[in-house]
């Protein structure tokens, strides 16, 4: 019953509330749609937690949606030893440097008294579940070796039987706890999506595009003489 709750509804009620929330308060409340950056408060810890992880989490986050899409050709992908060595390594190397980028982010924001004022209890909540999310990611890849291929015959198939809304959590009921955490943790973070600063991934300046060059004149007073 509880697989049933936490690998066949909860992923549904995740998303959404997500796509729910997410439309009203790009709505309601438009002008909060950004990442509120801190940068201006500090900006050095920043620049070595925050681009970090921002390449090596879209990095991760891009492997596992193609062996999610493709899972036939990323299973054939990694049928050589050389390509699986390749991306069990890369992985695990990805995985320290978004978990250690993670703990800077997390530092700076309580090591800093002016980031500290203006973070709130959503964005505390939001880089805790980052952080566990990471940390998993990281100890299934050292404990648990060659996710890349198992990943496609347990959690590949459970993601597309949600996908077609027929789920079938007997794919991961049989998982070990950390899988489950990490399952269940991911579709929390969709949930806390839209109620946090996560809602900025989907504020795509697409307007800047077509928009007119902007023209900037220096105005400077003469010095008198």
């Amino acid at each position: 019953m509880i697989d049933m709750i936490l690998f066949g509804v909860f992923p549904y009620v995740a998303v959404a509330l997500a796509v729910a929330v997410g439309i009203y308060r790009y709505c309601f409340d438009r002008y909060s749609y950004s990442s509120q950056s801190s940068q201006f408060l500090e900006s050095r810890a920043l620049f070595w937690g925050s681009v970090p992880w921002h390449y090596a989490i879209l990095l991760v986050l891009l492997a596992h949606l193609l062996a999610f899409l493709f899972p036939a050709a990323w299973g054939t992908l990694l049928g050589a030893p050389g390509r699986l060595y390749l991306l069990e390594v890369s992985g695990m190397v990805l995985g320290v440097v978004t978990c250690i980028a993670m703990l800077v982010l997390i530092f700076r924001r309580a090591a800093n008294d002016r980031v500290s004022a203006v973070t709130t209890r959503v964005d505390w909540l939001l880089l805790v579940a980052l952080l566990v999310q990471v940390a998993t990611g990281v100890f299934i890849a050292i404990s648990m070796r060659w996710g890349g291929f198992w990943y496609v015959h347990t959690v590949s198939p459970w993601l597309w039987s949600l996908v077609s809304f027929s789920p079938n959590v007997d794919y991961l009921a049989s998982m070990p706890f950390v899988v489950k955490l990490h399952a269940v943790n991911a579709f929390f973070l969709v949930a806390l999506f839209p109620f946090s600063r996560l809602v900025h991934v989907v504020s795509i300046p697409l307007a800047y595009i077509a928009r007119p060059y902007q023209l900037v004149v220096w105005y400077r007073q003469r010095k008198q003489v």
